[in-house]
């Protein structure tokens, strides 16, 4: 039985503008993808997200790494757009008696940006792997989870947008499903046997 619902954080409850990225670069006169391929490369993306560096620290680095400090200051202060689909389907799973979580490979301002987002309050725990020292797909980082809620793999149903995420999870044999968008969750979660509704456009077909 499924009892602890846990997500990603970045790419299925909030989402950032890859054109707001685009735009950046441009009015820089970089070529594009070099701000994600240097922020998100080896080390520099183990280190900050393992809590070797902080955010600040990342930050900087890309600019020098990028030979343009404003256009990673820049893009350092890019702006999130939480999903109210998915956190309202956090509220139904809560209110039907699971427990939801979040595991980010996230930094040490992750607390201060979820609370100034509202996110906070919507789940039950918030895992941060700037915190928890090993990020995902390590199997120490859910292992870590599963300790902090006292619950078996098998009663965990994990999703990420990242494939490559889901295979820490699946060594232990927690349920993982690749997420497509906050309906598609819904199936998957329905399937898994977990009560909650169905998602709005299958109800009204069947009404139809």
């Amino acid at each position: 039985m499924i009892r602890v619902v846990l997500f990603d954080l970045d790419g299925v409850i909030r989402h950032f503008d890859p054109a707001h990225v685009a735009e950046i670069e441009r009015r820089h006169g970089l070529v594009s993808g070099t701000i994600a391929g240097t922020a998100f490369s080896a080390p520099l993306i183990d280190e900050v997200t393992t809590g070797r560096i902080t955010r600040a620290e990342w930050v900087r680095r890309i600019g020098e790494r990028i030979c343009n400090d404003a256009a990673a200051t820049e893009w350092g202060a890019h702006p999130a757009v939480v999903d109210g689909a998915v956190l309202e389907l956090s509220d139904e799973l809560r209110a039907a008696g699971l427990r939801t979580a979040v595991l980010t490979n996230g930094t040490d301002t992750i607390p201060t940006e979820l609370a100034a987002q509202g996110i906070s309050d919507r789940f039950d725990a918030v895992f941060n792997s700037a915190e928890i020292g090993f990020a995902k797909p390590d199997p120490r980082a859910f292992r870590h989870v599963l300790d902090a809620l006292g619950v078996e793999a098998t009663e965990v149903f994990f999703t990420d947008d990242s494939e490559g995420k889901l295979a820490g999870a699946e060594s232990l044999s927690m349920r993982t499903h690749l997420f497509a968008g906050a309906d598609d969750l819904r199936v998957q979660l329905i399937a898994a046997g977990v009560g909650i509704k169905r998602p709005a456009r299958e109800a009204l077909e069947e009404a139809k």
